[in-house]
């Protein structure tokens, strides 16, 4: 009997293309890859209304959702909405109680909406806005060929929607993998991940290697 093989869809993080998942690499015998992209959101459009239409891209049944930062928080909602195998979020949050303290000063000033979003037409300048003069131009290559959506509106959205994300309790069946060396979501506020030593808020980029070889055993597990 031919066994049929496990679909897992994969969301790439804010402003990302699937691009990110270049390296990953599972068992083509017992796995079907596919990889979502961001569209443009409705006019104040709900994370929850964002998510249902992103399931209709899902053309499998029962999948196993893989997200990456706000892709991570997408694909919990998208569980909300459809029966799915495992969800697995990396670099990511299981709720806003894990989120760091500037997202919440952030949000409670509404700081968010000062941020040039405009600035993504020039990636250069937006890096050095975001981290400074003395960013490596090896981490600058990245953010070049990585991120991939600079529309402002999508840009706007999806800053005040995760930092206005309402999620509070934590669903424990989600296998969350998070770097202890992340910079965006520092691993102090996180509960219950496996931990990858050295990684960072880019681990799906440069740790493929522990990912290609423990993520099958966590979807099979």
């Amino acid at each position: 009997m031919v066994m049929s093989k496990i679909p897992v869809y994969f969301m790439p993080g804010l402003a990302a293309s699937p691009t990110i998942f270049e390296n990953i690499k599972l068992p083509e015998d017992q796995f079907e890859m596919h990889f979502l992209e961001w569209f443009l959101p409705d006019d104040k459009e709900s994370i929850e209304s964002y998510a249902l239409r992103m399931t209709e891209k899902i053309q499998d049944e029962n999948p196993v959702l893989v997200g990456v930062s706000f892709g991570g928080v997408l694909v919990q909602e998208m569980a909300k909405h459809m029966k799915v195998r495992k969800v697995i979020i990396i670099s990511s949050v299981k709720s806003n109680t894990e989120f760091p303290s500037r997202f919440k000063v952030a949000k409670a000033t509404k700081a968010y909406k000062l941020i040039p979003t405009q600035l993504l037409a020039d990636i250069e300048k937006l890096v050095k806005y975001a981290f400074g003069d003395n960013i490596v131009a090896k981490r600058l290559k990245l953010y070049e060929r990585y991120l991939s959506v600079r529309d402002k509106n999508y840009l706007d959205w999806a800053i005040e929607t995760i930092l206005c994300w309402k999620q509070k309790e934590i669903n424990e069946s989600v296998i969350h993998i998070h770097g202890d060396a992340d910079e965006v979501f520092p691993i102090k506020n996180i509960q219950n991940c496996i931990v990858l030593k050295g990684g960072t808020h880019i681990m799906i980029v440069n740790k493929f290697k522990w990912l290609n070889e423990n993520l099958p055993k966590l979807i099979l597990k």
